[in-house]
């Protein structure tokens, strides 16, 4: 039996702890079934009105947590509500308010830079002072949003890059636990507040990889971490890596009837989706990432859409998950978004919206940049008409990859594709040469095809199908050996398949449910769509 992994730390607060980890960030976004009853605040970010409102909810939950505190618990509380309070902080977001037009925004920026410059100071305890920042912009956040920050259960080892002082006051130690620290620093409040509760902790392990839920030992005397037999040390600082040119793996290959090897994926909305991802299924062909982040105060949210995607990559393990970054605007609206002026017209929707509102962008990048580390993930860009649109994107990872880089947080560059469903794309693939790969969505191109809407019956019953299937098998002729998916409604209907492999498919995509039919009709097919003997 493999021995445990011991991995040195420096020890933040004396004592030994073991517990089941819990790991920091594990996604509480509510299940696709709760979106439409969504709690009316996530409806109503927007309006310096609506900061105030959260700011008060936030300090009023920094007082109730101060009830009973003892004396330097108190003082770290009273620092943040002093903070909360800062008139400079209100007059900057009240700047950007009326030079950018959204509160969620405007408030991360002003936050993001107050953290900046504590990062940036030359002495620890300042360095230290910025994880109290990020603890009350992610609780105003988690306010404008309705989805206040959730406690972890007692007596589980706290496992992440740094922990707010809030949380930890807020937990029940007295089940026991303790806490291990990819980063942290001695100096900072929460190593000061386990100290005085005698709550094991330990710093600077790096980052690693455990399962939640996995035993995880503190050994806050001798500065370690002791996890179970194959968790393993994750590079602590990779550099950017140039696109990857296959993104497929071999495991849950199907083959055709002449012995053509066929990958059958499925498309999730939510991260509780992942569960479906069962042994013969070859990974995540498309995750709809806008299903998970419903607010633009998730959009906001660094840690969370991290939290999100890592579930996902754990779970897939060693194969493949495509995200595409957030498709909305025009008719797919995002809470939070809808009273910009620049939004109002129908045609600014994904790739053009994030373009043109690249503060949305830079933070799912670095999110994603961040998650890149944890499994075999690619980004997929939502809607693109244009190659320059996928050059900027493109640019907007590298410059936040460099920012990762001077804060030492572990990143990885994934492989960048497209979305293929806009027409006039499909015709001119051959002049993509920035994608990495391609995946035809059916449903858009479908709609843009037919100039119809997206619930347009006539389309629907397969009328615009010929003209669609046609514009495929030219446009795979186009992709210049790149990889190639197919992940929209038509590739979970068999009718469709033999036109499908005909054109030269390979790579299917498809919800869960459909999983099982279009394999049965995969097996009875040949290559090039013929039915196989005997069928």
């Amino acid at each position: 039996m493999a021995e445990p992994l011991r991995l040195k730390a420096k020890s933040a607060s004396p004592g030994i702890a073991s517990g089941p980890a819990f790991l920091a960030g594990e996604p509480k976004a509510p299940s696709a079934a709760e979106r439409p009853d969504a709690a009316p605040a996530s409806r109503a970010v927007g309006g310096y009105g609506a900061l105030e409102k959260a700011i008060d909810i936030s300090i009023g939950e920094l007082e109730h947590l101060a009830d009973g505190a003892d004396a330097e618990s108190r003082d770290i509380i009273d620092f943040q509500i002093e903070v909360l309070r800062d008139p400079t902080i209100a007059e900057a977001t009240g700047a950007r308010i009326e030079a950018d037009g959204n509160v969620v925004f405007a408030w991360v920026a002003t936050l993001d830079a107050y953290i900046g410059e504590l990062e940036a100071a030359d002495e620890e305890q300042m360095r230290a002072r910025a994880v109290d920042i990020l603890d009350i912009k992610n609780r105003v956040l988690g306010a404008l949003a309705g989805t206040p920050i959730a406690d972890f259960p007692p007596g589980s080892v706290f496992v992440g890059k740094d922990m707010e002082p809030s949380r930890f006051l807020a937990h029940d130690w007295s089940k026991g636990g303790g806490i291990a620290l990819f980063a942290g620093s001695t100096a900072g409040h929460v190593a000061l507040l386990a100290r005085a509760k005698s709550v094991p902790m330990v710093v600077g392990a790096g980052r690693f990889s455990a399962a939640d839920g996995d035993p995880v030992s503190v050994d806050g005397n001798a500065g370690a971490v002791i996890l179970q037999a194959g968790s393993m040390l994750i590079a602590p600082l990779t550099p950017a890596q140039a696109p990857a040119a296959d993104t497929q793996t071999a495991g849950g290959e199907l083959r055709t009837a002449d012995g053509v090897p066929i990958l059958l994926s499925i498309n999730i909305n939510d991260a509780a989706e992942i569960d479906a991802l069962d042994p013969a299924t070859a990974g995540v062909g498309l995750m709809r990432s806008e299903f998970s982040i419903t607010s633009v105060a998730d959009a906001a949210n660094e840690e969370r859409q991290l939290a999100i995607y890592r579930r996902v990559l754990e779970q897939a393990g060693d194969r493949p998950v495509t995200i595409r970054m957030l498709d909305i605007g025009g008719d797919k609206p995002l809470a939070g978004l809808e009273d910009l002026p620049a939004l109002s017209g129908s045609g600014l929707r994904g790739i053009r919206l994030l373009l043109a509102r690249p503060e949305i962008a830079r933070i799912q990048a670095r999110a994603l940049l961040r998650a890149a580390v944890l499994g075999r993930l690619s980004v997929m860009l939502p809607m693109v008409t244009f190659p320059d649109e996928i050059d900027r994107m493109r640019d907007i990872f590298r410059e936040e990859a460099e920012k990762l880089g001077r804060r030492a947080l572990p990143h990885r560059m994934p492989p960048i594709g497209m979305m293929v469903e806009v027409p006039s794309a499909a015709l001119m693939l051959d002049t993509f040469g920035a994608a990495a790969f391609f995946s035809f969505g059916t449903n858009d191109l479908t709609q843009y095809l037919a100039a119809s809407a997206r619930d347009d019956i006539d389309a629907d019953a397969g009328k615009a199908a010929p003209a669609v299937l046609r514009l495929l098998a030219q446009a795979v002729k186009l992709t210049s050996g790149k990889p190639v998916s197919i992940c929209g409604d038509m590739a979970g209907n068999p009718h469709y398949l033999p036109r499908l492999l005909a054109a030269g498919f390979r790579h299917f995509s498809v919800a869960p449910a459909r999983r099982p039919a279009i394999r049965s009709a995969i097996i009875g097919l040949n290559a090039d769509g013929t039915r196989a003997a005997g069928e």
